[in-house]
């Protein structure tokens, strides 16, 4: 376990400041454009990195995203050319938590256990499948963790007392809250109820 997740918040909590969190999707427009973005996120401000795992259909994301994941299947992105940008990504830089962002089914085409020890052996940190529910954490969820990476669940508004104990399981590197009804991108919720949820959790 490489635990950079765990040392960039220890660092940023020693510098006193909230992290800067960037999102792109592999691959868009292109591979080549898509690396030199990745590659140039650190120096532009990003402490930790979430790449998008292109899929035909990311029902859970709005237009834009939706939109990104489209272009990059059309110029070749794939789920191992995904995890040749982390490499590259790596060859560079061993301090930037990268998570993979997605759903399930490519990495069940891949191939699971293919998937988590070639992701691992890419440097990717941690994983946020969308679509797995704690209820199925024995089809992915354990064996990332078994591999060294970190399952990163989400939680939502909806994400009541009684459920959140199941959504804290087994979850490691931290927690993505959902402070939306719906698809991404499409309204803000003001801070104060972000606080509040998140100071529940």
């Amino acid at each position: 376990m490489s635990g950079r997740i765990e040392a960039r918040f220890a660092a940023l909590r020693a510098a006193k400041r909230g992290g800067f969190v960037t999102f792109v999707t592999a691959g868009d427009p292109d591979h080549e454009t898509s690396k030199r973005l990745i590659l140039g996120l650190p120096a532009a401000g990003a402490d930790l990195i979430e790449l998008g795992m292109p899929f035909s259909d990311p029902m859970a994301d709005g237009p834009a995203i939706q939109a990104s994941s489209q272009r990059a299947l059309r110029a070749g992105a794939s789920l191992r050319r995904t995890l040749d940008l982390v490499r590259d990504f790596r060859a560079g830089d061993n301090e930037t938590p990268i998570i993979l962002m997605g759903y399930y089914n490519p990495i069940y085409i891949y191939g699971s256990g293919a998937f988590l020890r070639d992701a691992a052996a890419a440097g990717v940190d941690g994983l946020i499948i969308v679509d797995l529910p704690p209820e199925e954490d024995s089809e992915l969820c354990r064996p990332a963790l078994d591999s060294g990476l970190r399952w990163i669940r989400l939680a939502t508004p909806t994400t009541d007392d009684k459920r959140l104990p199941a959504v804290l399981s087994n979850t490691g590197g931290f927690i993505y809250y959902v402070s939306i009804m719906g698809i991404t991108g499409t309204k803000s919720v003001p801070a104060a109820e972000v606080k509040k949820a998140v100071a529940r959790l």
